[in-house]
């Protein structure tokens, strides 16, 4: 009653859960908090540490650090959540980090979800962002939202393609009149290219890495296609052999190499989903082009190697690592044009 008769105190937010980041955003003030979607827990009791607040940047910083009686929690894995009960404590905490000054009451959330969510998936999204405090909980698939932030026209009677690389799972869509036509979600993204540079490393170089390691390596380095000047970079790690401590020089050649098979599934479920086209369609996208989004999109050359696979034209998004964030601030603040985006509104009770 008091929220309907003082709507300005009420909270709406966004949450763009990810595997490695989430962001949440506040209409009209853009992304307000954006941290590892990470948690450091007592292996004894299963609770977060700190009173509950030893996460994100603070969880972050135990990485590697801890002893066996903590363990550093990933609540959400290839997208979706894995340990609700972390993932209910880290939103209600990130809740209370993002709520405005003079804000009060249980804030309607929109959240943004894996295309190929299963029902067991999406009620783990559902209770846990409940549980946290929301009010409301709205829904709205990632493809879309990445569209929407990427400035793609997808209500015009006309194909817009986003390709959306997050670090869990890969969102590959054609949308027209704000429908999709036809997608791909698969769940190898920028976490599967980290391991595979780690088994790159441990076979070629009998050098063991952590994951935070080969990402590290893979951002400084990595590429999709030829670089104009290749580079080397130190890794440390341990032999796998002996156990001990040791160095190599990696190649920037050497860690394309590692990245080729799942940039290959990457490109084949780009190639597939074109493949699902009316013919009117997949013409509309010799002009329009694909749209790369999602922090994957910043590994030099992908939108080089996914136009010359497919024929494509294929652009990177402004600020790509945050489009999804952003398309889904665009639907939350003018939600009565893209309500028809949404599933419906999920209330308690």
């Amino acid at each position: 009653m008091l929220s309907g008769l003082f709507p300005n105190f009420r909270t709406d937010l966004v949450v763009d859960l990810g595997t490695d980041v989430t962001r949440i955003g506040l209409p009209g003030e853009g992304i307000v908090l954006e941290e590892p979607t990470l948690a450091a827990v007592d292996q004894a009791t299963r609770q977060v540490l700190a009173d509950g607040c030893a996460l994100g940047h603070l969880a972050q910083h135990m990485v590697g650090r801890t002893s066996d009686a903590i363990q550093i929690v990933e609540p959400l894995r290839a997208g979706v959540v894995a340990d609700y009960l972390v993932c209910e404590t880290m939103l209600r905490h990130f809740f209370a980090k993002a709520r405005p000054t003079g804000r009060w009451g249980k804030p309607r959330v929109l959240v943004t979800i894996p295309g190929d969510i299963t029902p067991v998936e999406r009620r783990a999204v559902l209770n846990s962002t409940f549980r946290a405090g929301a009010r409301q909980v709205l829904l709205l698939s990632k493809l879309k939202a990445a569209a929407l932030g990427a400035g793609l026209p997808i209500a015009e009677p006309v194909a817009n393609m986003v390709c959306s690389v997050g670090a869990g799972s890969t969102e590959i869509g054609v949308l027209s009149l704000a429908n999709v036509v036809s997608a791909q979600s698969i769940r190898i993204a920028g976490r599967e290219m980290d391991q595979a540079v780690v088994d790159y490393l441990r076979r070629h170089f009998s050098l063991r890495v952590s994951r935070q390691n080969a990402e590290r390596l893979r951002i400084e380095i990595g590429s999709a296609r030829p670089l104009d000047e290749e580079q080397v970079r130190q890794v440390r790690g341990s032999d796998h052999v002996s156990g001990l401590p040791r160095e190599a020089l990696v190649a920037s050649e050497q860690v394309r190499e590692a990245l080729e098979e799942p940039l290959d599934k990457i490109v084949d479920a780009v190639r597939l989903t074109l493949d699902r086209l009316e013919p009117e369609l997949a013409a509309d996208l010799m002009d329009q082009g694909a749209v790369l989004c999602g922090g994957g999109a910043l590994l030099p050359g992908l939108d080089r190697l996914i136009a010359e696979r497919t024929g494509l034209p294929v652009r990177i998004a402004e600020d790509p690592a945050t489009a999804v964030t952003r398309g889904a601030l665009i639907c939350l603040e003018h939600l009565d044009r893209w309500q028809s985006l949404l599933e419906p509104p999920q209330n308690l009770g």
